[in-house]
């Protein structure tokens, strides 16, 4: 993935589920920069190695864990040329490939 067309993948962030994935990360994030200024990375992520969630490393987070966070990806409803991640949830472990996770 050499460039990455603007708007093509997003987060939904307008929903309930935006807001539950916000509080989730700050809850375990140990570090000082905005989830909105890494938003775009943590999406380019995702597209570029085909899984549906992202780990926050031990060494980044307050309790010295990992935490993975999950998404499920779908089609935009008014847009189907872009994709939109959906937070499903946090676990501590990814233990198999199941459901693209």
């Amino acid at each position: 993935m050499d460039k990455l067309e603007k708007n093509s993948i997003q987060f939904d962030y307008f929903s309930s589920n935006y807001k539950k994935f916000e509080d989730d990360f700050y809850k375990f994030a140990d570090f000082n920069i905005p989830l909105t200024f890494i938003a775009d990375d943590i999406l380019k992520l995702m597209v570029s190695t085909n899984k549906s969630y992202f780990r926050l490393n031990g060494g980044n987070s307050k309790d010295g864990l990992d935490h993975y966070f999950i998404f499920r990806e779908h089609p935009h409803n008014e847009n189907e040329s872009v994709k939109m991640y959906e937070y499903v949830g946090h676990r501590y472990s990814i233990k198999n490939n199941r459901d693209n996770i």
